[in-house]
């Protein structure tokens, strides 16, 4: 079974009814205080953390005296325009005291759909913990729309940690666990300690939310951990209330886990591997070389560039006899491509007018 003790990356879910008080719509410093101890915890450990947290609208309605009714779609983004800057600076104060450096990240569900963004998110949260940043990722529900009326932070937490490459995922819940039925309504329901596979009697057990300020039931706890462990990342559910839920966790509290299949680095692999060329892209005997030894590519070892791709689209790695060498995510247009092929990392800005990424396909995007 996974657990918190080996993990070398760890996505943590909040959710608004863990962050803020019902009934007054403050946040709840003294559980918050305590989680950003087991961030150190963590931290101290050589762990890198990304927390998903909920909690901007709900703080902001409070802010703004809205209550615990239904907010229209307009009321809900001033909400959250209130609420997120609340919440960034209460992560900070919280964490700067272990010395822990936090940055904000706003995305939505759909930043993982699209290849262009995907390769944007993934390569700020990789700078960032390369940094010892703490990211802290919420929906941008200051714009958003569907994301608000059926978005929700479980399943965004499990596209974080597909994103990533996170060997475990924890979801704080109001729940221990994940049960055969609702325990608040069936004394007969148990809860499952470990599910191997999510089958469909398994889903058929899942129920929606209770919370009035969550929106996230166990359908989509069920439904992020499938996206998970589909990617190689191990999903705890576990009771959140508590202080110090991590460490709770850690040392044996109640929970359900979700075993993974297979690991984070084989699985985006595979989904590279599996992807059709839209072009291809020649290298030279020294980028062969380079490859071989697990570097990624850079323009200087780029020979030739052929068909029309765009940035983040996947294309075929060729060497100099033509041989297949593999499939990468291209960083760049074909266009792009073909200016820079040959050329230092350092003389791209020259080139192209403005910035680039020093590698044309990096290694965690390459499959070969």
């Amino acid at each position: 079974m996974a657990s918190l003790t080996a993990a070398r990356r760890i996505v943590v879910k909040i959710g608004s009814a863990l962050l803020v008080d019902r009934a007054t719509g403050t946040l709840r410093a003294d559980w918050l205080g305590a989680l950003a101890e087991d961030v150190a915890m963590l931290k101290a450990r050589g762990a890198d953390v990304i927390l998903v947290s909920s909690g901007s609208i709900a703080l902001g309605r409070g802010v703004l005296g809205l209550g615990l009714g239904t907010l229209a779609l307009e009321q809900s983004q001033a909400a959250a325009a209130v609420g997120q800057i609340r919440l960034a600076r209460a992560y900070e104060e919280v964490l700067a005291p272990h010395g822990i450096t936090t940055g904000q990240v706003l995305v939505t569900l759909e930043d993982s759909a699209d290849r262009r963004r995907y390769l944007n998110s993934r390569a700020t949260m990789e700078t960032l913990l390369g940094f010892g940043v703490v990211p802290i990722v919420n929906e941008n529900d200051t714009i958003a729309t569907d994301e608000i009326r059926y978005g929700d932070n479980d399943r965004l937490a499990a596209q974080v940690a597909v994103t990533v490459g996170a060997d475990v995922a924890v979801l704080l819940s109001d729940v221990d666990g994940f049960y055969t039925a609702n325990p608040a309504e069936d004394p007969a329901a148990h809860r499952f300690d470990l599910i191997e596979e999510i089958t469909p009697e398994i889903e058929a057990m899942a129920g929606d939310a209770a919370s009035g300020l969550s929106k996230g039931g166990m359908k989509t706890k069920l439904m992020a951990a499938k996206t998970a462990t589909g990617a190689g990342c191990a999903l705890a559910i576990t009771q959140g209330a508590v202080l110090r839920p991590l460490r709770a966790l850690e040392n044996g509290a109640p929970c359900t886990w979700f075993r993974p299949k297979g690991d984070p680095q084989a699985a985006r692999k595979r989904w590279i591997a599996a992807m059709k060329p839209r072009g291809s892209i020649t290298v030279d005997a020294g980028a062969v070389a380079a490859l071989g030894t697990g570097k990624s590519l850079l323009p200087a070892g780029v020979a030739a560039v052929t068909g029309d791709f765009g940035r983040g689209d996947p294309v075929a790695i060729l060497g100099p006899e033509g041989q297949g060498l593999g499939t990468g995510l291209s960083r760049y247009t074909a266009a792009e491509a073909r200016l820079i092929r040959g050329c230092r990392s350092g003389d791209i800005e020259a080139i192209l007018g403005y910035p680039g990424r020093a590698a044309l396909i990096h290694r965690d995007d390459m499959a070969t």
